[in-house]
């Protein structure tokens, strides 16, 4: 029987406890979870850049004895990379129907144009799913507590940053 390999997209500025739980969750499904990064961020007031965003990632991924992760940049359309590693599966977050109506207005356009790709829609853990990166990025830059929101390599990453 062959592989089954999903990818889980994002920009990850910062990977949230909810990020990471859809990470476990995914990687207990498939054979393989590919963590794709976006390589840049368009997101008002990005925090790390890729390679800092990655490093946390693995590092998290590894502390949670997670050996079916790997975690990649993603610098091209989305299904262009799934086409060249063969995933026909992509995994995507939604936290409230705001999230819903954009994650469904990409997955449509993903579809158009790599019609063999599905995307399958998680929901955080409902304790975790008020958490978003924009609110974990406002608590940081005003010095509060970000610990309840992050992993701990991330919380390590926050408190080095001075704003």
């Amino acid at each position: 029987m062959a592989e089954k390999t999903a990818v889980y997209p994002g920009t990850f500025d910062p990977m949230t406890l909810g990020h990471f739980d859809v990470i476990k969750r995914a990687a207990a499904l498939y054979d393989r979870l590919v963590v794709a990064v976006a390589a840049t961020s368009t997101k008002n007031g990005a925090l790390f850049d890729a390679a800092h965003r990655v490093a946390m990632i693995r590092e998290d991924v590894a502390g949670a004895g997670l050996e079916n992760v790997t975690v990649e940049t993603l610098d091209t359309l989305l299904v262009d990379f799934c086409r060249r590693r063969g995933v026909r599966v992509v995994i995507r977050g939604v936290r409230v129907y705001s999230d819903f109506e954009y994650e469904f207005q990409m997955a449509l356009t993903n579809r158009r144009m790599a019609p063999e790709i599905e995307t399958l829609f998680m929901m955080p853990s409902e304790q975790l799913a008020y958490v978003t990166a924009s609110t974990v990025r406002e608590i940081a830059r005003y010095g509060g507590d970000t610990s309840r929101f992050v992993t701990p390599a991330v919380q390590r990453r926050l408190a080095e940053l001075k704003f």
